[in-house]
């Protein structure tokens, strides 16, 4: 066959497989264009401009005139990368993995074309990539959570040993959550995302291999992040909640959390120094002893496979459609008017999998503002309202936990306008049938279980910067709680 059939051939199976990996770009659009992702896109931009660079240079440049090669780690990736996000398009639809898997397993497709050595000397670089998406915020909500459970079980218990015994899980958690910024990248969990990239960036540049001494380097590197977040945290529950100093934890709360995780990069900067360059010579020697097999079977074989699982994708079931609107119970004594939403606002959270969206009016006493109650079975029904409040416009100046009593907390929000400070505020929390929490992750978990259950998102906009926490605002919160949890009970 002529170097122009294989070349038309090669096209028609990635023709194939962007066919595959269909619903991931409608999320990457939005990645390349939402005002809120510029400091992914600037990275996602640096490093698409090195990886040019590099192909120009021939380091990098497939060979598509050939027939693919039979070189298992590329297939293994590709089938490996397909068969996650089949997976997680089924059951989870979480956009950013699924972004992930494309990146990684479209690597390991043009690693069928390129020389080995070349390819794996290349997979730092789409390490980068994938790790340039929005993967801060997926892990502070997915691995986040059971860390910061551990983490706080730990603290406990060190603090049990020390003689205090009146400080439990919850209360380290509310406590270090209330001085949690989102978006510091040495901030808990989020911090393995920066480090990742750290080391990655590091790898890359210093043209390192990766190896069993490189993954063992990586594995203490998570190790060091994470004692320093469980550092930070027992240093500030200790004088925020044992010596009661909370002025000075919230003020430690950023340099503990930036010294941790320039100690733990020092160190991993250090631990790199130890490892043996490449040696250039001698990979030029083994690239080209390598002795590539290109059977006539494995396009039509790849091309059969990814046509196949093409026709099994099958996305996550929205069950929106099947549930009861929810009946809100709400008292005659909170005055309140509805306020549909926007066709297209009501449209798109329909389309995620939310099953009701109703926003209200209120009068209570001399507080005005506006309620929003959306109920969903899925997770994907609901979203932080942080964003939300973003997209109209809106900047949070603040935002903290407030434990209106032991079981119930919210997230209390102050928001600016047009770097005017503190014009509104707002709060939210999360309910079920049995669990409030302010915390995103808790309702993404519980939609992991065999039976997920119905949660209603509350979100409270006040007319101006009203006291958050005053006694007028507790009790409207202790009523709503209370007329949600009936319809919840109603509902089921």
């Amino acid at each position: 066959m002529s170097a122009r059939w294989r070349m038309a051939a090669n096209i028609a199976l990635l023709c194939i497989w962007f066919w595959l990996y269909r619903p991931v770009y409608s999320y990457l659009r939005v990645i390349f264009t939402r005002e809120e992702f510029r400091s992914n896109q600037v990275v996602l931009l640096g490093v698409i401009v090195l990886i040019y660079l590099q192909v120009r240079k021939g380091d990098l440049r497939p060979r598509l005139d050939q027939f693919p090669q039979l070189y298992f780690p590329a297939i293994f990736l590709i089938l490996i990368g397909s068969t996650i996000f089949l997976v997680n398009e089924r059951f989870l639809d979480i956009n950013t993995l699924s972004a992930s898997m494309f990146a990684l397993s479209s690597y390991g497709l043009l690693g069928l074309w390129m020389r080995p050595q070349r390819w794996k000397q290349g997979l730092p670089a789409a390490l980068l990539l994938t790790g340039a998406l929005p993967f801060g915020d997926h892990m502070q909500t997915f691995i986040g959570y059971p860390v910061r459970i551990l983490t706080a079980a730990m603290v406990r218990d060190g603090l049990a040993v020390m003689g205090v015994h009146s400080i439990g899980v919850d209360t380290i958690l509310i406590f270090e959550n209330g001085f949690s910024q989102v978006d510091l990248p040495c901030s808990g969990v989020k911090s393995l995302w920066t480090g990742g990239l750290f080391l990655i960036a590091l790898t890359w540049i210093d043209r390192r291999p990766l190896n069993l001494r490189w993954f063992l380097i990586a594995l203490l590197f998570v190790v060091l992040l994470l004692a320093g977040n469980l550092g930070r945290v027992a240093i500030l529950v200790i004088i925020g909640q044992v010596i009661e100093w909370t002025l000075l934890a919230e003020i430690m709360h950023v340099p503990l959390g930036v010294l941790g995780f320039v100690a733990a990069c020092a160190a991993v900067v250090w631990m790199h120094n130890f490892t043996s360059g490449v040696n250039h010579e001698q990979n030029k020697e083994h690239d080209a002893s390598i002795s590539v097999f290109r059977p006539v079977w494995l396009l039509p074989v790849l091309s059969a496979l990814v046509l196949l699982m093409g026709f099994l994708y099958a996305p996550r079931e929205n069950i929106a459609a099947a549930q009861e609107p929810v009946n809100w119970n709400l008292p005659d004594s909170l005055k309140v008017v509805p306020w549909p939403l926007e066709p297209e606002a009501m449209d798109w959270l329909t389309h995620v999998g939310a099953d009701s969206a109703d926003r209200f009016r209120f009068s209570w006493n001399d507080q005005t503002g506006s309620i929003l109650l959306v109920s969903s079975s899925t997770w994907r029904g609901q979203h932080r309202p942080e964003r939300c409040f973003m997209v109209y416009g809106l900047e949070v100046n603040n935002s903290q936990t407030y434990l209106v009593e032991p079981g119930f907390p919210l997230r209390t929000l102050s928001l600016g306008q047009d770097r005017q400070r503190g014009l509104f505020s707002a709060v939210y929390w999360l309910q079920s049938a049995d669990r409030v929490t302010d915390d995103y992750a808790v309702r993404i978990w519980s939609d992991l279980t065999p039976e997920r259950q119905r949660w209603v998102q509350v979100t409270i906009l006040f007319d101006d910067m009203s006291n958050p926490i005053s006694d007028d605002s507790l009790v409207l919160y202790e009523i709503l709680r209370q007329s949600v949890k009936r319809s919840l009970e109603g509902g089921s």
